[in-house]
């Protein structure tokens, strides 16, 4: 997938790029598995904002996608590669052999046309999927089940993958993107190979504009704000962040301070994520 460049015609159009969607095969959605969205704002049911910086943006409506695999020993062919407006990976509309269509997350290398299937007895090919028991050690995987029968919960945005490091007594050791090493149970299911859409991370959107058709609304700096309304406010002119740490419009420390506070999975992480390295 190629990434399109814009003449500079304008400020906005300067550093703008976007896709090409020269892998997409269809433009409009299945029927049958699109529900409507909802905007709520970045409010909850009592009408109060508990996520910022969230409103307006274009229409969208939800495509249902199959994140469980539980259609077990039924092979499946390729319909399309379609748009998702709701996630940076692509979508492969499935047609399976008893009828039913199922939308999964599109892995780097399928095409329209190729067979797909999932179940303990499913060959180690993209888009398969299998038990992390049933994987070989070494191999690219996806859509990570964290509990049984749950559904992947982790590796599922564009150009992601994990890999399968080694397995020991019921549990296998599986590195993630971020770099963290993280225990998984065997009998959970996983996806082979790598999400598609790799250049997504080379995308630049060039102007406000788009940044507000995806329903994200400005944020101001706390250092422009008063001291009421911001720990970081206040001050003649231009002032620093100040002691001890950079904090959150709550007072609560950030940039860097953590705060997991989840002690039931800590013994399932093997090694934490390190810094990002620029």
């Amino acid at each position: 997938m190629a990434v399109k460049k814009y003449k500079p015609t304008t400020p906005g159009r300067r550093d703008m790029t976007s896709y090409t969607f020269e892998e997409i095969t269809r433009s409009k959605p299945e029927k049958s598995l699109v529900q409507i969205n909802r905007k709520r704002g970045g409010r909850n049911n009592f009408g109060r904002i508990t996520v910022r910086h969230r409103g307006g943006g274009s229409k969208r409506k939800i495509r249902s996608v199959d994140f469980k695999r539980d259609k077990h020993n039924i092979p499946a062919q390729v319909a399309t590669i379609e748009y998702d407006p709701n996630r940076t990976a692509r979508l492969a509309l499935l047609h399976y052999a008893d009828g039913e269509k199922r939308y999964i997350l599109a892995p780097l290398g399928v095409r329209v046309g190729d067979t797909i299937e999932s179940g303990p007895d499913a060959d180690i090919r993209p888009g398969n999927a299998l038990p992390i028991a049933n994987i070989p050690t070494g191999t690219m995987i996806h859509n990570i089940e964290m509990k049984e029968g749950k559904g992947g919960q982790m590796v599922r945005s564009a150009g992601a993958a994990a890999q399968l490091m080694a397995k020991e007594g019921d549990y296998a050791q599986i590195r993630l993107p971020s770099g963290e090493v993280r225990l998984i149970h065997q009998v959970c299911f996983a996806t082979i190979g790598q999400i598609g859409n790799v250049e997504h991370g080379n995308i630049r959107l060039g102007k406000a504009g788009r940044k507000r058709n995806k329903g994200i609304r400005p944020t101001v700096r706390g250092s422009a704000m008063s001291p009421r309304d911001h720990p970081h406010g206040g001050g003649e002119g231009r002032s620093p962040i100040g002691m001890p740490s950079p904090k959150s419009p709550w007072g609560q420390k950030t940039l860097g301070y953590r705060t997991r506070r989840n002690k039931t999975t800590d013994k399932y992480i093997v090694r934490r994520r390190g810094k990002k390295r620029r």
